[in-house]
């Protein structure tokens, strides 16, 4: 590893670079990643490690297809989630679950039908519950809301597109990051409340 980094080279390619590392070395081999001067690739299983050094993430999304996010593996999963949410409350489905996520879409509606196929015929729907008035003002203000946070993060995600934030101010980087994931579970809660409140009881 170490005559690696000795020797001048502007991209490296590391596979699992941090198996049979000690505490100390995996944070001297973070250190070195983050100050590199080039284009790494890098594969790892180690979750905290790929948060801790990469600026983006090519994930395979399936049907031979490759899509690139910016961040680490954490930012990835959370930018999947929103996107997924988000296209179901809108009752779109354009973006394509992961082979997982797929996986267990399948189960589930193989379940729900096994279920209508012996349940019984279900009661007639009752009468739609009117909104209180609190509960209307909630459901007015949730698009402006939304917009806000969504604003919000559009700026951060400005900020942090080249990865250069992370070298020249890491610890702004790092705040930006944590700000990020606390919109996205707004977003996430916002969504929800959103479905439930403009969805019929």
């Amino acid at each position: 590893m170490a005559r690696l980094f000795a020797r001048p080279a502007n991209v490296l390619v590391l596979d699992e670079p941090t198996n049979d590392l000690d505490i100390d070395t995996l944070e001297l081999l973070e250190d070195l990643l983050q100050s590199y001067d080039g284009t790494v690739f890098l594969v790892s299983h180690d979750r905290t490690f790929l948060d801790n050094v990469v600026t983006s993430t090519i994930a395979y999304e399936g049907d031979a297809k490759w899509r690139e996010y910016e961040g680490g593996v954490s930012d990835w999963l959370i930018q999947t989630k929103r996107a997924n949410a988000i296209n179901a409350a809108q009752g779109k489905a354009t973006a394509k679950p992961f082979n997982y996520e797929r996986e267990q879409l399948q189960k589930q509606e193989q379940a729900t039908a096994q279920v209508s196929a012996t349940a019984p015929a279900a009661p007639p729907p009752a009468k739609a519950k009117k909104l209180s008035f609190k509960e209307q003002r909630e459901l007015d203000g949730l698009p402006d809301r939304i917009a806000a946070l969504e604003a919000e993060q559009l700026e951060i995600a400005a900020a942090l597109a080249d990865g250069s934030l992370f070298s020249s101010d890491n610890a702004r980087a790092l705040a930006l990051t944590a700000r990020n994931s606390q919109i996205d579970d707004a977003l996430m809660d916002a969504l929800e409340r959103w479905e439930t409140l403009g969805r019929p009881a």
